[in-house]
C-alpha cells in the first residue's frame, strides 16, 4: 500500500511538473490562429489540467498529500522555469500557482462529501480566476507599479535579478485565459470521473486481494 502510493505521487507530481513548465513556455507565444493572437497564448490550453492534477491528488491522498504534490510542484516547476522560460515568468507562474492551487485544495476538501462533479468544477472556477488574475498582472505588465512610482522591471533588478518585460496585451490575455480555464473546467470533468472511477476500482480490488 505504501509503495502504490509512493509510486502514485510520483506520478503527480511528474505530471504537475510538466503541465506548469510547459505551461510557461507555452504562455510566451500568441495562439495567432482565427485571429485570437491579441486573446489567448498556447499555454491557455495547457495549464488548466494543474487544477486536474490538484483535485485528483486531493481524491487520491487528501488535503494534505495535495499539498505536498502542489509544494513539490511549486519547487520544481519554478526552478525549471527560471531556466526554460524567464525569471518574471517563474515568478509569477510560482506566486499564482502556489495561492490558486491551496485555494483550489481547500474549497475541494469543503465540497468533498457533495456530487462527485462539484468539488473539481467549483473549486477550479474559483481558484484559477485568482491564478489568472495574480499571473496576468505580473507577468506581463510593463508599466510602473502604482504608488510605487518603479516598474515590476525595476523592482526586479534591485534584487539582482535581470528582467526583460513582455509587452502583451495582458487584460485581453487575462481575460480570454479565464474563459479557456472554465470551458476546460467543464470538459475536464470527464476525465477526472474516468480516472476517479480507475482510483475507486484500483482500491477495491487492492483492499479484496490484501
Amino acid at each position: 500500500m505504501i509503495r502504490t502510493e509512493h509510486r502514485d505521487f510520483l506520478i503527480a507530481l511528474a505530471a504537475m511538473t510538466l503541465v506548469v513548465l510547459s505551461s510557461n513556455i507555452l504562455v510566451q507565444y500568441p495562439f495567432h490562429y482565427l485571429g485570437l493572437g491579441d486573446y489567448l497564448t498556447w499555454g491557455a490550453f495547457s495549464y488548466p489540467f494543474a487544477f486536474l492534477v490538484t483535485d485528483l491528488s486531493n481524491r487520491r491522498f487528501g488535503p494534505r498529500g495535495a499539498r505536498r504534490v502542489v509544494y513539490a510542484g511549486f519547487v520544481l516547476a519554478v526552478a525549471l522555469s527560471v531556466y526554460f522560460a524567464t525569471p518574471r515568468i517563474a515568478i509569477a507562474s510560482g506566486s499564482a500557482f502556489l495561492v490558486a492551487q491551496l485555494l483550489d485544495i481547500q474549497i475541494f476538501a469543503r465540497l468533498r462529501g457533495k456530487a462527485w462533479w462539484m468539488p473539481p468544477f467549483v473549486s477550479s472556477v474559483i481558484s484559477s480566476g485568482l491564478d489568472t488574475a495574480i499571473f496576468f498582472s505580473f507577468a506581463f505588465y510593463c508599466g510602473a507599479v502604482p504608488g510605487l512610482g518603479l516598474t515590476l522591471t525595476d523592482v526586479l533588478a534591485q534584487a539582482g535579478i535581470v528582467d526583460q518585460c513582455i509587452a502583451l496585451p495582458w487584460v485581453n490575455l487575462a481575460v480570454a485565459d479565464y474563459l479557456v480555464k472554465l470551458a476546460l473546467a467543464a470538459i475536464a470533468i470527464a476525465p477526472y470521473g474516468a480516472i476517479l472511477r480507475l482510483m475507486r476500482y484500483s482500491a477495491k480490488h487492492h483492499h479484496q486481494t490484501a
